[in-house]
């Protein structure tokens, strides 16, 4: 399981929680069940009527991507890309193509190939580069699905409230304050249920998958420039180093926060001297 996806469903639980027990005589007051049909109703039937069949059926299988936890295996990438190199750098193909058949990366499969098949660097590094274009548009398309429904969720949370002021409008007449009030706070719910749909399910979902892909594609590009220093006959030293430098994790890549700046060194040496 994902550990922050767990820690933000635990704090979304608390607070709905405290809301429902704190603020309000009965927890069954937020509880509206023809508001919340309108809202999830509605926000399905427009996704559906925006995206293809297809793409609509993969976002259950997207949800469970968001509470798995992800792992890219760059590190186990970096050691079949070194191994092979030294392979390759070898001249001993037979071994190349033994290792590559335990590979698990497909894109790294498929580089590999290429370069025992003797393909040129740019048609290489063209093909792989057209695979990682490919994966970010149907990656990001995915994600754009939620964002969509993130905006349909609050849409159709005002017109259940509007079919609610209806209502309510019919018993004006009366005047019984015990009668409108029940309805207005009906009508104000599906609403609520929109904006917290929106705001606590959708798009943090759509959030999750697009840093997702970022990881992805920084794993990807990192398999290709492994695979263009193998076509150069880069040693397999100086390929393990470049490949480690994409996983390196940098605070600041322009400026050693730990180091004091010049100008303070200088101040400080004025107020010593």
């Amino acid at each position: 399981m994902n550990p922050s996806t767990i820690i933000g469903m635990l704090a979304s639980i608390a607070l709905l929680a405290s809301v429902l027990l704190f603020t309000a005589e009965s927890p069954q007051s937020f509880l509206n069940l023809p508001g919340l049909a309108i809202v999830i109703t509605g926000t399905l039937a427009s996704t559906f009527i925006s995206y293809p069949l297809r793409e609509v059926v993969r976002v259950v299988r997207l949800v469970g991507i968001v509470f798995r936890r992800e792992n890219t295996y760059a590190r186990d990438d970096i050691k079949e890309l070194v191994d092979m190199s030294r392979l390759w750098f070898k001249g001993d193909v037979r071994a190349v193509e033994q290792a590559l058949e335990q590979a698990r990366n497909p894109f790294l499969r498929t580089g590999i190939q290429l370069v025992i098949a003797n393909t040129k660097e740019s048609e290489i590094i063209d093909l792989l580069r057209w695979r990682i274009a490919r994966l970010k548009a149907r990656e990001h398309a995915e994600a754009a699905i939620f964002r969509t429904m993130a905006t349909y969720a609050p849409a159709f949370g005002m017109i259940g409230t509007l079919v609610g002021l209806v209502n309510m409008l019919e018993v004006m007449d009366a005047g019984d304050v015990a009668v409108i009030g029940p309805r207005m706070a009906v009508a104000l719910l599906t609403t609520f249920y929109g904006i917290l749909l929106a705001n606590l399910v959708f798009k943090p979902i759509a959030v999750k998958l697009e840093r997702r892909t970022e990881e992805r594609l920084i794993a990807m590009n990192m398999v290709l420039e492994g695979i263009s220093l193998i076509t150069k006959r880069r040693l397999p030293s100086f390929i393990e180093e470049t490949l480690n430098s994409f996983m390196a994790n940098h605070q600041d890549e322009i400026r050693d926060t730990a180091r004091p700046d010049r100008g303070d060194t200088l101040d400080e040496a004025g107020q010593n001297a």
